[in-house]
């Protein structure tokens, strides 16, 4: 469960100034942190982002925070892929990943590159059932699916093409995103995928952010994008565990576990429930239990 350990994933515009300082873990405490090359870089700033790139890339110190790089197009990771220092990225954000351009990603991808993959959905072919269907094949082809860390739901993509944007103290999930959402997660979870939350657009209301959150891990969603630094805190806060959902989740996988038992007044069934608890049990591990304490 590598994608359990995204946390909130801050994104940083490959424009800054301050990028080895970032990437290398000194400067905000993060486990994930993604460069953008896209949608937060002008076309007119391409370049020197990826100037600004080639510089940080052979000069990132040893960290144990995931970096990743957030692509532009196909063009651009290929660009990338040459750079002096890219084995010092975990991996790539693929930006509104359908399944008529991800070959032109993968392709890219050979066996010298162990490069993680995180796919974005972000186009208005995640609202049509059938080209999810199409794109999840393509994505559990051998060779590929090993690449898969998380896909990504580009939220704001995805509201721009209602033309609607997040609305300040409401949730996603008080917005015509739930159902796609839904529909998401019932095409790619049941097959393995783990998939990540879109961003909550305000910087300064930590009340809706940590509502949000919850509400994320409620519908099955583990690792949230980060717009601010501030961000970090609250989403990685509501992925630590309930005390008691540790123990159902121990009781459930213990070797020799009655077929269905009780803990408390909640039923607890190893057979239907052993997802679910491993879930828990790796949030444990990365981020304690409510308490704060660490995990026995």
């Amino acid at each position: 469960m590598r994608h359990v350990r995204l946390g909130a994933s801050l994104y940083v515009p490959a424009t800054r100034p301050d990028l080895i300082e970032i990437g290398s873990g000194h400067k905000f405490p993060l486990r994930s942190v993604i460069l953008c090359t896209e949608d937060s870089v002008l076309e007119r700033d391409l370049e020197f982002a990826l100037d600004n790139l080639a510089y940080a890339l052979p000069r990132l110190e040893p960290t144990p925070m995931l970096r990743f790089v957030r692509v532009r197009s196909p063009e651009v990771l290929r660009v990338l892929l040459a750079q002096e220092g890219i084995g010092n990225i975990d991996g790539f954000v693929l930006p509104k990943v359908t399944a008529h351009n991800l070959y032109a990603y993968a392709a890219l991808l050979g066996p010298e590159h162990a490069h993680a993959l995180m796919p974005t959905l972000e186009t208005r072919e995640v609202f049509d059932p059938q080209h999810l269907r199409e794109l999840r094949e393509l994505l559990l082809e051998d060779g590929l699916r090993e690449r898969i860390l998380s896909l990504r739901i580009g939220g704001n993509d995805l509201l721009n093409l209602l033309g609607l944007r997040r609305v300040r103290g409401r949730t996603v999930y008080e917005t015509p995103l739930a159902p796609v959402i839904t529909q998401l997660l019932t095409a790619f979870k049941p097959y393995g995928f783990n998939l990540s939350a879109p961003v909550y657009d305000f910087t300064q209301d930590p009340q809706t952010l940590a509502r949000e959150t919850a509400l994320d891990l409620e519908h099955g969603l583990l690792g949230k994008t980060a717009i601010h630094p501030d961000q970090v805190g609250v989403i990685e806060a509501a992925y630590r565990v309930d005390p008691g959902d540790l123990e159902m989740a121990r009781r459930i996988l213990e070797d020799g576990a009655a077929a269905v038992f009780r803990v408390g007044d909640a039923m607890c069934e190893p057979a239907t429930h052993r997802r679910w608890a491993e879930t828990i049990l790796a949030r444990a591990e990365v981020y304690g239990i409510l308490e704060g304490q660490p995990v026995c």
